[in-house]
């Protein structure tokens, strides 16, 4: 049974952890076949976004540490092969190029949270407990935790549960801001995948031109991101989805008149 499924719905990719009798344990297996499905959704141009997901009751209870080691002690991730994306996002070279929505449930430790700061959009049932325990077992995060959750919350509450390898509640979560909305439990997947449909309705070179320069603002800064706001947009004025953007609001204008 392979560890991740990949399955298309329209224009979504729906990306599972499939491990659930091991509480979907992430192991360097899962990371490899992770990386290809996240190749394949940011490759093909008939996939607009994709949905991060997990089988199971918990979405993981984090890395597989003993399976780990080895590649820890080695000092970087394993090597990616051409055509494979970054699950973590840290390169920047090999991050998914389109948006990426994520469903949480049950357990979600941390590489599962790390995993949900490298996507776009997030839901998570009220029964998540979310956990950057590493500190817990003599290590710490190297997944881009330390990096985004300061970002994402504020130095000081990522502080609280980097150092301390507190849990953070569903609700707590969604206080901060780490996800977006809270579903019942069951009704996650249902959900993120409603917001994943919704943003493959959309034109998907905006989509697109929307989601780099926002991560171009976060990664190089605001100046840099405002320099390429016109001309990153010039050549989108020529497309079919823009040209057929201003005739529909030409066409709305005429009706109401």
């Amino acid at each position: 049974m392979n560890k991740i499924t990949v399955e298309e719905k329209g224009y979504v990719l729906q990306i599972g952890l499939n491990r659930p009798e091991k509480m979907n344990a992430y192991d360097p297996e899962m990371h490899m076949q992770l990386a290809e499905a996240l190749g394949r959704l940011n490759n093909e141009d008939k996939l607009r976004c994709g949905l991060l997901f997990a089988h199971g009751e918990n979405f993981t209870s984090g890395l597989d540490l003993v399976k780990w080691v080895e590649v820890f002690s080695g000092g970087q991730f394993p090597e990616l092969p051409s055509g494979y994306c970054d699950p973590f996002g840290l390169d920047e070279e090999k991050r998914v190029g389109k948006p990426l929505v994520m469903a949480a449930q049950g357990i979600c430790y941390t590489v599962g949270l790390e995993l949900m700061l490298a996507t776009d959009v997030r839901v998570a049932a009220k029964n998540t407990r979310f956990g950057q325990i590493e500190v817990k077992r003599g290590i710490y995060p190297v997944g881009g935790a330390t990096l985004r959750l300061p970002e994402e919350i504020g130095w000081a509450n990522a502080m609280r549960y980097l150092l301390t390898g507190d849990e953070i509640s569903a609700e707590e979560a969604y206080r901060l801001g780490l996800v977006q909305e809270l579903a019942e439990p069951g009704a996650e997947f249902a959900r993120g995948l409603a917001l994943a449909e919704s943003i493959a309705e959309q034109a998907p070179l905006g989509v697109k031109a929307a989601l780099m320069s926002a991560r171009l603002a976060k990664s190089a800064g605001v100046a840099k991101a405002k320099e390429r706001l016109l001309p990153d947009l010039q050549p989108l004025m020529q497309s079919e989805d823009a040209l057929e953007g201003v005739q529909a609001i030409v066409m709305e204008k005429v009706a109401h008149n």
